[in-house]
């Protein structure tokens, strides 16, 4: 499976909103696996001073994906295809 990053605006003050859309999206991901449409969700990252909220998927395609949020009532204003990239190795780690 394939990692997709989506972005949703989120109130700076709104913590909670994030850990009630995680969890709707997770469930919402689990739903679309049951019937054959392949989404995990990892995880999210709120960065409250920049009012926003990325969740992390693993899943068989983008549309995939939108379909977890629209199924969450998550309105994501953006989803793309993401790349995990292992950091070069330092000097230290190298020794």
């Amino acid at each position: 499976m394939d990692e997709f990053l989506a972005e949703a605006y989120v109130a700076r003050r709104d913590a909670a909103a994030v850990e009630a859309g995680a969890n709707r999206t997770r469930a919402a991901a689990h739903e679309l696996t049951r019937h054959g449409c392949p989404v995990r969700f990892v995880r999210t990252i709120f960065v409250p001073a920049d009012e926003t909220c990325f969740y992390l998927f693993e899943a068989s395609s983008l549309s995939a994906v939108q379909a977890a949020g629209e199924r969450a009532g998550v309105r994501f204003e953006h989803v793309s295809d993401a790349s995990r990239r292992r950091p070069a190795a330092t000097s230290r780690e190298e020794s």
